[in-house]
């Protein structure tokens, strides 16, 4: 099986520093979804693994979150593309949960249910935060940073392409770096 495990807010779309609380603000980044349809007709299954730390703080209830996911459904379907599954963490950070990322629960929960070993499969975790990808490294994954949401920021001092030797700003070692999710797309269609 070739699986990919995607980030959600800042990787897939647009974050926001109050929380996307809504289906209206929940907002595709451009090419997101379309990056995601061509690994999906290039056989890759994709699975989100997100913290929505939201619900646990009331900002938002698991209907809104749901409905997030039903138009994030919707807009993949209509470009040709899937999510096979999303897991999340509706925990605060403050309840010290196994499943809130950088903690490995939720990859732990991917690889489980759909019967993968990392140690022995390459999956690929795409993130737009350090604790993403710590997580990614823990379960075994490969981890690759986008330049998009939190990440936006480093774009003067990271490129794409780039691979990093060593962990640097609690990236792990081996992170590839790409300019957004379509660019990762290309780097691991390329031959």
């Amino acid at each position: 099986m070739k699986l990919i495990i995607l980030d959600r807010d800042g990787t897939i779309n647009e974050d926001r520093d109050d929380y996307v609380k809504s289906p209206a603000e929940w907002l595709p980044i451009p090419g997101a979804l379309e990056a995601i349809a061509r690994l999906n007709q290039a056989g890759w299954r994709v699975v989100v693994a997100t913290n929505q730390s939201g619900l646990g703080r009331g900002l938002f209830d698991a209907a809104a979150l749901n409905a997030m996911h039903a138009k994030m459904h919707k807009l993949l379907a209509a470009v040709g593309g899937k999510v096979d599954a999303v897991f999340f963490c509706p925990h605060r950070p403050e309840e010290k949960c196994n499943c809130r990322k950088p903690a490995p629960g939720l990859f732990v929960q991917i690889l489980d249910r759909f019967g993968v070993n990392a140690q022995e499969v390459e999956v690929h975790a795409v993130g737009d935060t350090a604790r993403d990808l710590q997580a990614a490294a823990a379960a075994h994954c490969h981890p690759h940073l986008v330049l998009t949401g939190k990440a936006l920021a480093l774009r003067d001092q990271l490129q794409d392409g780039q691979q990093l030797p060593h962990e640097r700003d609690g990236l792990p070692a081996s992170t590839r770096i790409h300019t957004d999710l379509a660019a990762f797309a290309r780097h691991l269609l390329t031959p």
